[in-house]
């Protein structure tokens, strides 16, 4: 009895030596499969028809999934509520992010440009390049003024929790501060008398923030860089765990130092790659001026028109609508984490810097997506990999671009695993303490590794779903929350008009 483990160990060993080995990325032990297949069924699937149960069930036709509408609805109502600051405050958002109402003696760690470009790191990635080309082949060109249209009303959900996460924001022993909606959650709701409902929601947030951080801001991000870059340096597809050491140890160089060098990075890398990006983008419009005005005629026929039937219209609505969900974040909490290490003693300036995240993540970034592959026909290709249409588009002006693309891939996965590891730290010590910080930079390192060596397809689609979980608790807390921030927002506008809020540069 005392040798039950010798039999299954020695029939697993030669399985885990391969596997350990890393020499073909096939090469994962059975048990692993079974149990990821397994996973799948039990928890997986259940879960995405939970988050993605169709509202309108009763047409085959058309499908509202229900996270999609509750991101909407609150992009929507807080739009409303907060009186279009998404609109009044576009040019003060700019003007506070490059510093000109910088004060001395303001707490926080870094700058509000740092921190909208940290913010940036997390949401601008594969979801732009990829995730833009199969909405619009999905739901066709009129998919893109709708994705506009979600961008432009997502920008107000950012401004809400961004605000309310440098309200509740707090500052430990080591002079560090710390917010979020595991903060403001907890706290706010407190205040307002309901004390266990705001516990159970920042717990739940916290939890699923945590495992949206290993798997979809992490494993999977490191899986598809592999992929990227195995196209230029084939060596590596047989070689993953060398790529994941790498890759490990270049993430684990700025995530040990913390936000302010997530920042300093992030500043960085986030500009030249949109930068570059839109470039490109608008210098393939150039080469191909004369197909613009069909491809708008296109865009607002698809959008507007009823040829297609209501099913059609809704179709590109839909499309529209959760590609830009999904891509800006808005409503799901995350950016507000990054948002509170901002310096500034006023909560509501920096939720109107974070209002401007989702108008380049979404309003620039994914409409150059979406413009290219319209204009160059693109999107009706036989393509169903988003990444190959995108790449196939700027390569028709742009020959060498798949090699640009194949850096922008890296860059913007590796930026989104360095913001991650921070929303997940925070939400670790918000729930263990302190002391939880390196363990769980640690493992998120681990999970680096793995996610360039495992084909763990039902544990990545399960920290996806996690991540649009959040958006529940976050988005009922910031209705909950709504009132106080209109009356800071009023506050802090009427002081802006008198002056007492005034440009220091």
């Amino acid at each position: 009895m005392l040798n039950w483990w010798k039999a299954p160990l020695a029939r697993a060993l030669p399985s885990l030596l391969l596997f350990l080995s890393g020499t073909a990325a096939a090469a994962e032990p059975d048990l692993l499969t079974t149990l990821d297949q397994r996973f799948g069924e039990l928890v997986v699937g259940p879960l995405a028809k939970l988050l993605f149960f169709d509202l309108v069930f009763w047409d085959d036709a058309i499908n509202v999934p229900i996270v999609v509408a509750w991101l909407v609805f609150g992009a929507v109502f807080f739009t409303l509520r907060m009186g279009f600051i998404n609109v009044r405050a576009f040019k003060h958002a700019i003007d506070v992010t490059l510093g000109r109402y910088d004060k001395a003696g303001d707490v926080g760690e870094i700058s509000h440009f740092k921190a909208l470009s940290s913010a940036l790191s997390a949401t601008v990635g594969l979801g732009n390049i990829a995730g833009v080309a199969i909405a619009v082949k999905t739901g066709g060109p009129g998919a893109i003024p709708w994705m506009i249209i979600a961008g432009l009303l997502g920008m107000s959900a950012k401004f809400t929790e961004c605000t309310l996460g440098l309200m509740y924001r707090v500052k430990d022993a080591n002079g560090h501060v710390s917010g979020g909606p595991m903060q403001y959650l907890a706290r706010g709701l407190e205040e307002r008398g309901q004390k266990g409902l705001g516990r159970v929601l920042a717990v739940v947030f916290a939890v699923m923030c945590i495992g949206g951080s290993f798997g979809g801001g992490n494993m999977f991000q490191g899986n598809q860089s592999l992929d990227s870059v195995a196209q230029a340096i084939p060596w590596f597809a047989d070689h993953p765990s060398v790529y994941g050491v790498l890759l490990a140890a270049l993430v684990g160089s700025v995530i040990l130092g913390g936000i302010k060098r997530i920042g300093d990075v992030a500043g960085l890398i986030v500009p030249a790659m949109c930068g570059l990006y839109v470039v490109a983008a608008l210098y393939v419009l150039l080469v191909n001026v004369e197909n613009i005005a069909p491809a708008f005629e296109a865009m607002m026929r698809g959008a507007f028109s009823l040829d297609a039937g209501l099913g059609g219209l809704l179709g590109a609505l839909i499309q529209g609508f959760r590609r830009a969900a999904f891509s800006n974040e808005a409503g799901i909490g995350s950016a507000s984490i990054a948002h509170s290490a901002a310096t500034t003693n006023e909560p509501v300036s920096e939720g109107i810097v974070a209002l401007l995240e989702p108008f380049i993540d979404t309003v620039i970034i994914c409409t150059m997506t979406g413009l290219v592959v319209v204009i160059t026909g693109a999107y009706q290709s036989d393509a169903t990999n988003g990444v190959l249409m995108t790449s196939a588009a700027f390569a028709t002006a742009l020959p060498w671009f798949p090699t640009l693309l194949t850096v922008a891939v890296f860059l913007f996965a590796f930026s989104t695993m360095i913001s991650w590891s921070y929303y997940g730290e925070r939400s670790a010590t918000w729930l263990f303490g302190p002391k939880a910080s390196m363990p769980y930079k640690v493992i998120f390192l681990v999970f680096t590794w793995l996610g360039c060596v495992l084909k763990v397809a039902n544990v990545l689609d399960f920290s996806d779903l996690m991540v649009l979980g959040m958006a529940f608790p976050n988005i009922l807390g910031l209705l909950l929350l709504s009132g106080k921030v209109r009356a800071a927002l009023d506050d802090y506008m009427g002081r802006l008009a008198s002056g007492a809020i005034a440009r220091t540069r």
